[in-house]
Protein backbone atom coordinates (compact mmCIF):
# COMPACT_ATOMS: atom_id res chain seq x y z
CA UNK A 1 0.00 0.00 0.00
CA UNK A 2 1.28 3.11 -0.78
CA UNK A 3 2.20 5.68 1.97
CA UNK A 4 0.03 8.40 1.02
CA UNK A 5 -2.82 6.21 1.68
CA UNK A 6 -1.86 5.77 5.16
CA UNK A 7 -1.62 9.52 5.62
CA UNK A 8 -5.01 10.17 4.11
CA UNK A 9 -6.29 7.28 6.69
CA UNK A 10 -4.50 8.49 9.44
CA UNK A 11 -6.03 11.83 9.19
CA UNK A 12 -9.28 11.25 9.36
CA UNK A 13 -8.80 10.10 13.11
CA UNK A 14 -6.43 12.43 13.59
CA UNK A 15 -8.35 14.50 16.40
CA UNK A 16 -10.11 11.24 17.81
CA UNK A 17 -6.74 9.54 18.47
CA UNK A 18 -5.56 12.49 20.45
CA UNK A 19 -8.85 12.88 22.06
CA UNK A 20 -8.41 9.31 23.47
CA UNK A 21 -4.60 10.21 24.11
CA UNK A 22 -6.15 13.35 26.87
CA UNK A 23 -9.03 11.27 28.00
CA UNK A 24 -5.89 8.46 29.08
CA UNK A 25 -4.14 11.11 30.74
CA UNK A 26 -6.95 12.79 32.45
CA UNK A 27 -7.96 8.96 33.98
CA UNK A 28 -5.30 7.84 37.10
CA UNK A 29 -3.58 4.72 37.03
CA UNK A 30 -0.82 4.48 39.41
CA UNK A 31 1.16 1.31 39.28
CA UNK A 32 -1.11 -1.18 40.67
CA UNK A 33 -4.47 0.62 40.14
CA UNK A 34 -4.56 0.53 36.51
CA UNK A 35 -8.35 -0.83 36.16
CA UNK A 36 -10.20 2.25 35.53
CA UNK A 37 -7.31 2.82 32.18
CA UNK A 38 -7.45 -0.77 31.42
CA UNK A 39 -11.51 -0.91 31.30
CA UNK A 40 -11.24 2.65 28.97
CA UNK A 41 -9.05 1.32 26.65
CA UNK A 42 -10.78 -2.13 26.36
CA UNK A 43 -14.02 0.16 25.41
CA UNK A 44 -12.28 1.46 22.76
CA UNK A 45 -11.02 -1.25 21.43
CA UNK A 46 -14.31 -3.04 21.11
CA UNK A 47 -15.95 0.38 19.37
CA UNK A 48 -13.13 0.35 16.99
CA UNK A 49 -13.87 -2.76 16.15
CA UNK A 50 -11.02 -5.28 17.36
CA UNK A 51 -11.81 -8.55 16.14
CA UNK A 52 -10.67 -9.83 19.82
CA UNK A 53 -10.23 -7.58 22.74
CA UNK A 54 -9.43 -9.66 26.46
CA UNK A 55 -8.35 -8.62 29.82
CA UNK A 56 -5.58 -11.50 31.12
CA UNK A 57 -5.37 -13.13 34.71
CA UNK A 58 -2.71 -10.45 35.31
CA UNK A 59 -4.42 -7.42 34.32
CA UNK A 60 -2.78 -6.72 30.80
CA UNK A 61 -5.71 -5.50 28.36
CA UNK A 62 -4.67 -6.94 24.61
CA UNK A 63 -6.38 -6.13 21.51
CA UNK A 64 -6.58 -8.31 18.41
CA UNK A 65 -6.75 -7.63 14.56
CA UNK A 66 -5.96 -10.18 12.27
CA UNK A 67 -5.41 -13.42 12.29
CA UNK A 68 -2.32 -14.24 10.04
CA UNK A 69 1.10 -16.74 10.75
CA UNK A 70 3.06 -13.33 11.47
CA UNK A 71 2.65 -12.54 15.08
CA UNK A 72 3.88 -8.91 15.99
CA UNK A 73 3.06 -7.31 19.31
CA UNK A 74 2.86 -3.47 19.96
CA UNK A 75 3.48 -2.97 23.82
CA UNK A 76 2.52 0.28 25.79
CA UNK A 77 2.76 -0.06 29.52
CA UNK A 78 -0.46 1.77 30.66
CA UNK A 79 0.41 2.62 34.69
CA UNK A 80 2.26 5.74 35.72
CA UNK A 81 4.42 6.84 38.56
CA UNK A 82 2.96 9.18 41.31
CA UNK A 83 2.36 13.36 40.86
CA UNK A 84 5.13 13.92 43.51
CA UNK A 85 5.35 17.00 44.84
CA UNK A 86 1.95 18.90 43.71
CA UNK A 87 3.64 22.52 44.15
CA UNK A 88 6.07 21.75 41.29
CA UNK A 89 3.48 21.30 38.26
CA UNK A 90 2.37 23.98 36.21
CA UNK A 91 -1.02 22.43 35.34
CA UNK A 92 -3.32 20.09 36.64
CA UNK A 93 -1.63 16.82 36.16
CA UNK A 94 -4.78 15.09 35.21
CA UNK A 95 -6.44 17.97 32.98
CA UNK A 96 -4.92 17.55 30.34
CA UNK A 97 -4.52 20.61 28.93
CA UNK A 98 -3.76 21.16 25.41
CA UNK A 99 -1.45 24.11 25.04
CA UNK A 100 0.33 25.64 21.65
CA UNK A 101 0.02 21.86 20.81
CA UNK A 102 1.67 19.96 23.67
CA UNK A 103 -0.70 17.85 26.40
CA UNK A 104 0.42 18.12 29.63
CA UNK A 105 -0.57 15.69 32.28
CA UNK A 106 0.91 12.58 34.60
CA UNK A 107 1.76 9.67 32.04
CA UNK A 108 1.80 12.30 28.53
CA UNK A 109 5.32 11.15 28.09
CA UNK A 110 5.40 7.98 29.93
CA UNK A 111 3.46 6.23 28.25
CA UNK A 112 -0.10 7.27 27.46
CA UNK A 113 0.26 8.06 23.87
CA UNK A 114 1.95 5.42 22.68
CA UNK A 115 -0.68 3.19 23.76
CA UNK A 116 -3.40 5.78 21.74
CA UNK A 117 -1.59 5.37 18.76
CA UNK A 118 -1.08 1.42 18.98
CA UNK A 119 -5.07 1.55 19.69
CA UNK A 120 -5.65 3.53 16.83
CA UNK A 121 -2.75 1.78 14.43
CA UNK A 122 -4.29 -1.31 14.64
CA UNK A 123 -7.64 0.16 13.83
CA UNK A 124 -6.11 1.14 10.80
CA UNK A 125 -4.15 -2.12 9.83
CA UNK A 126 -7.60 -3.91 10.17
CA UNK A 127 -9.67 -1.09 7.99
CA UNK A 128 -6.12 -1.14 5.41
CA UNK A 129 -6.58 -4.74 4.95
CA UNK A 130 -2.82 -5.01 5.77
CA UNK A 131 -3.25 -7.12 9.11
CA UNK A 132 -4.44 -10.13 6.76
CA UNK A 133 -0.97 -11.68 6.77
CA UNK A 134 -0.36 -10.74 10.44
CA UNK A 135 -1.76 -11.23 13.98
CA UNK A 136 -1.49 -8.07 15.36
CA UNK A 137 -1.53 -7.31 18.97
CA UNK A 138 -1.91 -4.14 20.95
CA UNK A 139 -1.09 -4.75 24.67
CA UNK A 140 -1.69 -2.03 27.38
CA UNK A 141 0.14 -3.47 30.19
CA UNK A 142 0.60 -3.08 33.87
CA UNK A 143 2.59 -2.96 36.79
CA UNK A 144 5.81 -1.52 34.78
CA UNK A 145 6.72 1.44 36.71
CA UNK A 146 7.14 -0.71 39.55
CA UNK A 147 8.95 -3.95 37.79
CA UNK A 148 9.45 -3.25 34.21
CA UNK A 149 9.24 -6.63 32.86
CA UNK A 150 7.04 -8.21 34.92
CA UNK A 151 3.56 -7.93 32.58
CA UNK A 152 5.50 -9.81 29.65
CA UNK A 153 7.13 -11.74 31.93
CA UNK A 154 3.83 -13.19 32.61
CA UNK A 155 2.20 -13.33 29.23
CA UNK A 156 4.93 -14.61 27.63
CA UNK A 157 5.30 -18.04 30.77
CA UNK A 158 1.64 -18.40 30.71
CA UNK A 159 1.68 -17.95 26.84
CA UNK A 160 -1.02 -15.42 26.68
CA UNK A 161 0.26 -14.67 23.06
CA UNK A 162 3.29 -15.61 21.43
CA UNK A 163 4.47 -12.80 19.24
CA UNK A 164 7.14 -13.13 16.75
CA UNK A 165 8.04 -9.48 17.18
CA UNK A 166 7.40 -6.77 19.35
CA UNK A 167 7.64 -2.96 19.14
CA UNK A 168 8.30 -1.49 22.55
CA UNK A 169 6.03 2.19 22.23
CA UNK A 170 7.59 4.51 25.17
CA UNK A 171 8.74 7.48 24.40
CA UNK A 172 11.74 7.97 21.78
CA UNK A 173 10.90 11.30 19.94
CA UNK A 174 9.65 9.47 17.45
CA UNK A 175 12.95 7.81 16.53
CA UNK A 176 14.03 3.85 16.16
CA UNK A 177 15.24 2.64 19.47
CA UNK A 178 17.27 -0.77 19.90
CA UNK A 179 18.02 -1.70 23.24
CA UNK A 180 18.83 -0.25 26.27
CA UNK A 181 21.08 -1.28 29.50
CA UNK A 182 20.14 -3.79 32.06
CA UNK A 183 19.78 -2.97 35.44
CA UNK A 184 19.24 -4.46 39.21
CA UNK A 185 18.59 -3.62 42.63
CA UNK A 186 20.69 -4.80 45.06
CA UNK A 187 20.52 -4.49 49.13
CA UNK A 188 23.42 -4.44 51.12
CA UNK A 189 23.02 -5.11 54.69
CA UNK A 190 25.97 -4.98 58.05
CA UNK A 191 25.46 -5.81 61.41
CA UNK A 192 26.32 -4.93 64.77
CA UNK A 193 25.66 -5.14 68.15
CA UNK A 194 23.55 -2.59 70.37
CA UNK A 195 24.46 -0.55 73.24
CA UNK A 196 23.86 2.37 74.99
CA UNK A 197 25.13 5.69 73.32
CA UNK A 198 27.22 6.71 76.66
CA UNK A 199 29.78 3.52 76.06
CA UNK A 200 29.82 3.20 72.40
CA UNK A 201 33.05 1.21 72.90
CA UNK A 202 30.80 -1.68 74.47
CA UNK A 203 29.15 -2.12 71.17
CA UNK A 204 29.52 -2.56 67.46
CA UNK A 205 27.97 -0.11 65.30
CA UNK A 206 26.47 -1.65 62.25
CA UNK A 207 27.19 2.25 60.18
CA UNK A 208 30.48 2.23 60.71
CA UNK A 209 30.77 -1.03 59.30
CA UNK A 210 28.94 0.30 56.57
CA UNK A 211 30.98 3.59 55.82
CA UNK A 212 33.80 1.44 53.69
CA UNK A 213 31.15 -0.02 51.50
CA UNK A 214 29.68 3.39 50.91
CA UNK A 215 33.19 4.64 49.75
CA UNK A 216 33.59 1.52 47.65
CA UNK A 217 30.41 1.65 45.81
CA UNK A 218 30.93 4.95 45.23
CA UNK A 219 34.66 3.89 43.68
CA UNK A 220 33.43 1.31 42.10
CA UNK A 221 31.31 2.99 39.31
CA UNK A 222 34.30 5.08 38.75
CA UNK A 223 35.89 2.16 37.48
CA UNK A 224 32.53 1.02 35.34
CA UNK A 225 33.25 0.35 31.74
CA UNK A 226 30.94 -0.51 28.67
CA UNK A 227 30.60 0.23 24.76
CA UNK A 228 30.15 3.12 22.90
CA UNK A 229 26.32 2.13 22.12
CA UNK A 230 24.49 1.55 25.25
CA UNK A 231 27.16 3.09 27.39
CA UNK A 232 29.17 2.57 30.79
CA UNK A 233 27.53 0.37 33.59
CA UNK A 234 26.75 2.34 36.66
CA UNK A 235 25.93 1.80 40.69
CA UNK A 236 24.66 4.41 42.60
CA UNK A 237 22.93 4.22 46.39
CA UNK A 238 19.41 4.66 46.46
CA UNK A 239 19.09 4.91 50.01
CA UNK A 240 20.55 3.98 53.07
CA UNK A 241 18.98 3.34 56.68
CA UNK A 242 19.54 1.86 60.19
CA UNK A 243 17.81 0.07 63.13
CA UNK A 244 19.05 1.17 66.83
CA UNK A 245 16.71 0.46 70.16
CA UNK A 246 16.69 4.60 70.57
CA UNK A 247 18.28 7.39 69.31
CA UNK A 248 21.12 7.29 72.03
CA UNK A 249 21.84 3.71 71.13
CA UNK A 250 24.72 2.17 68.82
CA UNK A 251 22.92 1.11 65.21
CA UNK A 252 22.82 -2.59 65.15
CA UNK A 253 22.14 -3.06 61.67
CA UNK A 254 22.61 -0.42 58.73
CA UNK A 255 21.49 -1.04 54.88
CA UNK A 256 22.23 0.12 51.55
CA UNK A 257 19.88 -0.21 48.70
CA UNK A 258 21.83 -0.04 44.89
CA UNK A 259 20.51 0.90 41.74
CA UNK A 260 22.69 -1.06 39.51
CA UNK A 261 22.97 -0.27 35.62
CA UNK A 262 24.54 -3.21 33.22
CA UNK A 263 26.49 -2.66 30.44
CA UNK A 264 26.24 -4.76 27.18
CA UNK A 265 28.81 -7.95 28.58
CA UNK A 266 27.77 -7.29 32.29
CA UNK A 267 24.74 -10.02 34.21
CA UNK A 268 23.98 -10.51 37.58
CA UNK A 269 26.88 -12.98 38.43
CA UNK A 270 29.50 -10.14 37.63
CA UNK A 271 26.99 -7.32 39.63
CA UNK A 272 26.83 -9.40 42.79
CA UNK A 273 30.56 -10.12 42.78
CA UNK A 274 31.75 -7.23 42.49
CA UNK A 275 29.64 -5.72 45.58
CA UNK A 276 31.16 -8.96 47.31
CA UNK A 277 34.21 -7.63 46.63
CA UNK A 278 33.66 -4.09 47.64
CA UNK A 279 31.74 -5.42 50.67
CA UNK A 280 33.73 -7.98 52.49
CA UNK A 281 33.24 -10.64 54.27
CA UNK A 282 30.57 -10.17 56.92
CA UNK A 283 28.02 -8.04 55.03
CA UNK A 284 24.69 -9.54 53.53
CA UNK A 285 24.22 -8.84 50.01
CA UNK A 286 21.02 -9.96 48.54
CA UNK A 287 19.37 -9.16 45.01
CA UNK A 288 15.68 -8.04 45.73
CA UNK A 289 12.91 -9.70 44.66
CA UNK A 290 9.22 -8.32 43.54
CA UNK A 291 6.08 -9.75 44.88
CA UNK A 292 3.48 -6.58 44.99
CA UNK A 293 0.42 -7.82 43.53
CA UNK A 294 -0.85 -6.51 40.34
CA UNK A 295 -4.79 -4.83 40.49
CA UNK A 296 -6.35 -8.38 39.52
CA UNK A 297 -4.68 -9.40 43.20
CA UNK A 298 -2.74 -11.89 41.08
CA UNK A 299 1.09 -12.08 42.71
CA UNK A 300 3.79 -13.03 40.12
CA UNK A 301 7.44 -12.58 41.43
CA UNK A 302 10.38 -12.36 40.12
CA UNK A 303 14.15 -11.41 40.71
CA UNK A 304 14.59 -7.60 40.47
CA UNK A 305 17.38 -9.07 37.98
CA UNK A 306 16.54 -7.11 34.20
CA UNK A 307 19.28 -7.94 31.82
CA UNK A 308 20.38 -5.82 29.52
CA UNK A 309 19.15 -6.21 25.57
CA UNK A 310 20.86 -4.74 22.36
CA UNK A 311 19.38 -5.74 18.44
CA UNK A 312 21.50 -5.61 15.95
CA UNK A 313 20.85 -2.99 13.59
CA UNK A 314 21.02 -5.32 10.50
CA UNK A 315 18.78 -7.53 12.27
CA UNK A 316 15.21 -7.57 9.73
CA UNK A 317 13.15 -6.21 11.86
CA UNK A 318 15.40 -3.32 12.86
CA UNK A 319 16.30 -2.58 9.18
CA UNK A 320 12.39 -2.49 8.00
CA UNK A 321 11.47 -0.36 11.66
CA UNK A 322 14.84 2.20 9.83
CA UNK A 323 13.60 1.56 6.32
CA UNK A 324 9.87 2.92 7.47
CA UNK A 325 11.32 5.52 9.56
CA UNK A 326 13.55 6.91 6.33
CA UNK A 327 9.82 6.65 4.10
CA UNK A 328 8.17 9.21 6.87
CA UNK A 329 10.90 11.48 6.95
CA UNK A 330 12.47 11.49 4.29
CA UNK A 331 16.03 11.76 6.30
CA UNK A 332 18.53 8.97 6.74
CA UNK A 333 17.13 6.91 9.81
CA UNK A 334 19.54 6.15 12.63
CA UNK A 335 18.70 4.07 15.21
CA UNK A 336 18.74 5.20 19.23
CA UNK A 337 18.67 3.57 22.87
CA UNK A 338 16.80 4.08 25.59
CA UNK A 339 18.50 5.72 28.56
CA UNK A 340 15.89 4.06 31.29
CA UNK A 341 14.59 0.57 31.19
CA UNK A 342 11.77 -1.08 29.43
CA UNK A 343 9.37 -3.81 28.71
CA UNK A 344 12.16 -4.78 26.46
CA UNK A 345 14.38 -6.53 29.41
CA UNK A 346 11.49 -8.83 29.25
CA UNK A 347 10.73 -9.48 26.04
CA UNK A 348 13.98 -9.34 24.18
CA UNK A 349 16.54 -9.92 27.40
CA UNK A 350 14.65 -12.80 29.06
CA UNK A 351 12.57 -14.60 25.95
CA UNK A 352 14.66 -13.39 23.26
CA UNK A 353 11.82 -11.57 20.91
CA UNK A 354 13.14 -9.93 18.43
CA UNK A 355 12.27 -6.40 20.23
CA UNK A 356 12.80 -2.69 18.51
CA UNK A 357 11.27 0.59 20.36
CA UNK A 358 9.49 3.83 18.61
CA UNK A 359 7.55 5.89 20.36
CA UNK A 360 5.75 9.73 20.52
CA UNK A 361 7.57 12.24 23.37
CA UNK A 362 10.53 12.62 24.58
CA UNK A 363 11.79 10.52 27.50
CA UNK A 364 13.52 13.69 29.13
CA UNK A 365 10.19 14.16 30.36
CA UNK A 366 9.71 10.95 31.80
CA UNK A 367 8.58 10.91 35.71
CA UNK A 368 8.86 14.85 36.37
CA UNK A 369 6.81 17.68 36.63
CA UNK A 370 6.80 18.86 33.08
CA UNK A 371 5.24 15.66 31.58
CA UNK A 372 4.05 16.13 28.19
CA UNK A 373 4.16 14.76 24.78
CA UNK A 374 3.77 16.86 21.49
CA UNK A 375 -0.06 16.12 20.19
CA UNK A 376 1.48 15.83 16.77
CA UNK A 377 3.51 13.17 17.61
CA UNK A 378 0.34 10.75 18.15
CA UNK A 379 -0.99 10.75 14.62
CA UNK A 380 2.74 10.59 13.46
CA UNK A 381 2.68 7.13 15.69
CA UNK A 382 -0.13 6.20 14.26
CA UNK A 383 1.79 6.55 10.95
CA UNK A 384 4.47 4.39 11.49
CA UNK A 385 3.24 1.67 13.60
CA UNK A 386 0.52 1.46 10.50
CA UNK A 387 3.52 1.72 7.42
CA UNK A 388 5.59 -0.93 9.58
CA UNK A 389 3.10 -3.73 9.26
CA UNK A 390 2.47 -2.38 5.63
CA UNK A 391 6.32 -2.63 5.18
CA UNK A 392 6.66 -5.73 6.96
CA UNK A 393 5.11 -7.95 4.70
CA UNK A 394 7.85 -9.98 2.58
CA UNK A 395 10.30 -9.45 5.70
CA UNK A 396 8.78 -12.14 8.15
CA UNK A 397 9.70 -14.45 9.82
CA UNK A 398 12.26 -12.10 11.91
CA UNK A 399 13.43 -14.86 13.31
CA UNK A 400 13.77 -16.21 16.89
Amino acid sequence: MQLEAIRAEVKKVETQSIEFFRDLVRTQSFSGREEKVVRRIEREMRELGYDEVKIDGFGNVLGRVGRGPNVIAFDAHVDTVGVGDPKLWKVDPFAAELVDGVVYGRGASDQKGGMASSVYAGHLMKKLGLAEDFTVWVVGSVLEEDCDGLCWQYILKNKVIEPHAVVITEPTNLEVYRGHRGRMEIEVTTRGLSCHGSAPERGVNAIYKMAPIVKGVEALNERLTGDAFLGKGTVAISQIRSTSPSLCAVADSSTINLDRRLAAQEDETLAVSQIRDVAGPGAEIEVLEFDTPSWTKTVFKTKKYYPTWLMPEDHPLCRVALEAQGELTGKPPKAGKWVFSTNGIATAGMYKVPTIGFGPADERHAHAPSDQCPAAHIPAAVTFYTHLVNRAHGAFPFGR
